[in-house]
């Protein structure tokens, strides 16, 4: 196995990495931009008005998300158990 496969490969791993948890991130950081902006409006300091209502965002998003997610994740498993045998040959 060559410098050049691993580098190839840690990217590929990095862009699914990336790609599966962005759905995730992109709710946290919508629901706590809305929250932040009420709060902000309204003037309320509370640590679990934020909190909480990211973790439903979160969840709804995995409920969504989630087979999509798995997908993704084992078809790279897939694809990088396929290559085992031309890394080593």
């Amino acid at each position: 196995m060559n410098p050049t496969a691993v580098i190839d490969l840690g990217r590929q791993a990095l862009e699914v990495t990336l790609m599966v948890s962005a759905p995730l991130f992109i709710a946290a950081l919508v629901t706590g931009l809305i929250v932040s902006v009420f709060q902000a409006a309204t003037q309320i300091n509370e640590m679990t008005l934020s909190f909480v209502p990211k973790l439903v965002a979160i969840f709804i998003t995995l409920v969504i998300a989630g087979p999509w997610m798995i997908t993704q994740l084992t078809d790279f498993m897939r694809r990088l158990y396929e290559a085992i045998p031309g890394m080593i040959g």
